[in-house]
């Protein structure tokens, strides 16, 4: 995060001292395409200044006798930001990461430009990891909480890179951020990572999720004909998680290639994969490690879909709402399937989905003059 000891200076832009050294606001340019902008006395950096280097980063901060001091913000290509304290060109203190969107990813310690101590992970679906990293960085240890959305309800125990290994259900009963305190619930099920393949759908398939326990239930959904549905069972704000949506794992050729009576609880995961839930594991009795298949479509829906790294499942999607919901309200999301026609008979879409679409637009359509 500062320019190479090697780099030669090869252009000075500003005033020189009697030996031709930059002093004063100077702009000079390196061997290597790096660029610094700041003060100078006699030929070293002293005072406000910013390197521009060639990959697009930058970092600005004060420097005194050539090395950055005090707090320091380093930019990355990406736009984000990483927010540190500095001794004598190196991290060493307090430091805080944000994403390209301004959103907090880290928050704790460094030494000599590593993590050390206890850290804070954030992540984009606003789940965290809280723990000691090991001397490579690394959130490992047998101390570590995964905490869920609702900043309450955590997973301690054993974690290997902020990887799940083992953990008991806990509480945060101290929001401290230098010290937070968890309480483990006596005679909590043990959770462990549980990712799915093409194959399995999870190896505690009757394990429920803590959180998605205390926020949505499974009831006869309101919708004529759509069997059951997922319901919130608290009130919630908007773009709260409610539920999670895993399943196996399949190929978007797979899904492609079958009827439509297969498909009836497949999500995109990627450009690559897609989540289903086939059955009999789309009846809660065969699995309710997770619930979020049982929302049921709707054009005017009060939930999305969303990416959400789980402890436990790894990469899937969640169930976010768009608006505040009241409890009791059923959850609904768009499924999303093409509305275009295409070179065989019409949308690429499921002969329910067609028809409820055709009432939507007819719903939708102005009145027509008589």
């Amino acid at each position: 995060m500062d320019s190479d000891d090697e780099n030669i200076e090869e252009a000075v832009e500003g005033p020189l001292d009697e030996d031709d050294q930059p002093h004063g606001f100077c702009t000079v340019t390196y061997s290597s395409s790096d660029r610094f902008e700041g003060h100078f006395s006699h030929g070293e950096k002293n005072g406000k200044g910013k390197f521009f280097f060639f990959d697009g980063s930058t970092l600005e901060g004060f420097y005194v006798d050539d090395a950055l001091q005090g707090q320091g913000v380093y930019t990355y290509e990406d736009g984000g930001a990483l927010h540190g304290t500095y001794m004598d060109g190196e991290l060493n203190g307090p430091a805080q990461e944000y994403d390209g969107d301004g959103h907090l990813g880290f928050k704790g310690q460094y030494k000599d430009n590593s993590r050390c101590g206890q850290c804070w992970i954030y992540r984009p679906d606003r789940g965290c990891v809280f723990g000691a990293v090991n001397e490579d960085g690394e959130m490992t240890g047998h101390s570590v909480a995964y905490i869920y959305p609702d900043g309450l309800t955590a997973l301690y125990g054993s974690f290997v890179d902020g990887e799940l290994i083992e953990g008991r259900l806990a509480n945060l009963v101290s929001k401290d951020p230098g010290k937070p305190r968890f309480k483990v619930i006596p005679d909590s099920a043990v959770y462990s990572y549980d990712k799915s393949t093409s194959t399995c759908i999870a190896t505690h398939g009757l394990l429920p999720d803590p959180y998605e326990s205390k926020m949505v239930f499974v009831a006869d959904s309101l919708i004529e004909g759509a069997g059951q549905g997922l319901f919130a069972k608290v009130d919630a704000e908007a773009d709260t998680v409610m539920a999670f949506y895993n399943g196996v794992r399949i190929t978007h050729t797979e899904v492609d290639s079958r009827d439509w009576s297969l498909n009836g609880n497949t999500i995109s995961l990627d450009e690559d994969t897609v989540i289903d839930v086939p059955q009999p594991f789309d009846q809660t009795d065969r699995y309710c490690a997770s619930l979020g298949h049982k929302a049921n479509h709707s054009f005017t829906p009060n939930c999305k879909y969303d990416p959400f790294v789980h402890p436990r499942y790894g990469l899937i999607k969640c169930i976010r709402t768009l608006r505040p919901v009241q409890r009791d309200e059923e959850l609904t999301v768009a499924y999303g399937y093409d509305h275009e026609p295409t070179e065989k008979n019409g949308p690429e879409a499921p002969d329910w989905y067609k028809r409820e679409l055709e009432v939507f637009q007819q719903r939708q359509a102005p009145p027509t003059g008589q």
